[in-house]
């Protein structure tokens, strides 16, 4: 007797579930992400034993636990994770054997770097690029954040074997989490966020941008990041360690929660903080994170809507509250808009380097131009409405009133 549709999809169902199920008993019982594993593995392959300053634990048990815990990773998603964090261990092992080689006070100076920063998807990305043109600025690139040692040398900077292999990593990438060049396309000589660099302490956003790990999420944001930052420092001096010294362009939107611990360990930073209407970021931002999301396991969109918008409030009010209570750094700061940094980026640029009281030159503006007018802007097949994404208008300009009235930005009409 033939089956209805009904059964038939029923029955397809409860195969798909029973295979899943399988999959991930057998994915844990061979990526099982234990940190005391993790550890030793990453200290057997390097023949290495000590991970330096600053001490990985309690970050990376407490991690790895919400990951096997709260994460709800499918197979793919550990074993893509566990070869993750195995890379990053055996990268810390790595660099804190060769910087212990070196003479104490052989570090050379980080001046002046600026950090543009700001909600994310409002043009911080683009500005990192274009302001990485300038031959006179330096910016880390994806490969030199992936594959760090030995400290990349000038003459074959981009040239570098480890170029082309970061380049198949990223390309394995865009091939397993679909979407990914439509909301953040990245190569291998691209400049990097910050929260690559402090995701070798362990104690970084990148783990809560790609998975659901509340228990961790709540450690990192009662830590505080200053070790982090210094850990960025060491990290940043070894990349210009056989290079000209040039000035640091450094992004992640991430920095504004943590301007306290950025300032203490950059006395002399200056901050570009950019700035969009909320709902046109969290429209932007809710879709990169699922698309990150669905790489390690199956995003759950209500709680990633519900998490991003909080978090993005809680963000700005604390930036907010760091400039209120901290007038002498006003000076530091250059508040830029969407709007002017996608209508006329030569125009900002240029207010960019009036502020920072350095030359412009016309072998960077060139660049620049050149590099404006290359530019793909992103592909989206699909852009969604406010009601496909569950957004209350109404009740997200109230979360976000005082950002707005702060910084001039219209409030998005329900």
């Amino acid at each position: 007797m033939k089956k209805d549709d009904a059964e038939t999809r029923q029955d397809e169902e409860s195969g798909q579930m029973i295979s899943k199920s399988f999959a991930n008993r057998v994915s844990r019982r061979l990526w099982y992400l234990d940190a005391n594993t993790l550890r030793e593995r990453a200290q057997k392959r390097t023949h290495l034993a000590d991970f330096g300053d600053p001490p990985i634990e309690p970050a990376l048990s407490i991690l790895t636990r919400s990951l096997e815990q709260e994460a709800g990773l499918h197979a793919l998603g550990r074993f893509l994770m566990r070869g993750h964090l195995l890379g990053i261990l055996e990268t810390r092992l790595r660099l804190a054997a060769l910087w212990r080689g070196q003479p104490e006070g052989s570090a050379t100076p980080i001046d002046r770097p600026v950090f543009i920063t700001g909600m994310p998807r409002s043009g911080s990305t683009f500005l990192h690029e274009l302001l990485s043109q300038d031959p006179d600025n330096r910016s880390p690139r994806v490969w030199e954040v992936m594959f760090p040692v030995p400290a990349p040398a000038p003459e074959t900077r981009d040239r570098d074997w480890r170029v082309r292999h970061a380049n198949m990593n990223l390309w394995w990438f865009r091939r397993l989490a679909p979407g990914a060049d439509e909301v953040y396309p990245v190569r291998a000589v691209t400049p990097h966020e910050c929260l690559g660099i402090h995701s070798f302490t362990l104690m970084s956003e990148e783990f809560i941008a790609t998975s659901r790990v509340p228990s961790y999420e709540k450690f990192l944001h009662t830590t505080g990041l200053r070790a982090a930052y210094a850990w960025q420092k060491r990290f940043l001096q070894h990349l210009q360690s056989r290079c000209p010294l040039k000035r640091w362009i450094l992004k992640s939107p991430d920095h504004l929660s943590s301007l306290e611990e950025l300032f203490s360990v950059f006395p002399d930073a200056m901050i570009i903080q950019t700035h969009r209407n909320p709902i046109d970021v969290l429209k932007s931002s809710m879709q990169l994170v699922e698309v990150l999301h669905g790489l390690f396991a199956r995003p759950d969109r209500e709680r990633i809507q519900e998490r991003e918008a909080r978090l993005l409030a809680q963000t700005m009010e604390r930036s907010i509250h760091f400039r209120d209570q901290h007038p002498e750094l006003a000076g530091r700061f250059l508040d830029l808009s969407y709007s002017d940094i996608v209508s006329d980026p030569l125009a900002t640029t240029r207010r960019i380097y009036q502020h920072l009281d350095s030359p412009l030159t016309e072998a960077a503006v060139e660049r620049m131009r050149q590099f404006i007018g290359t530019r793909s802007r992103y592909q989206r097949r699909h852009n969604p409405s406010l009601a496909d994404l569950g957004l209350d208008v109404r009740a997200e300009n109230r979360r976000f009133q005082n950002y707005c009235r702060r910084f001039g930005i219209p409030m998005q009409r329900a």
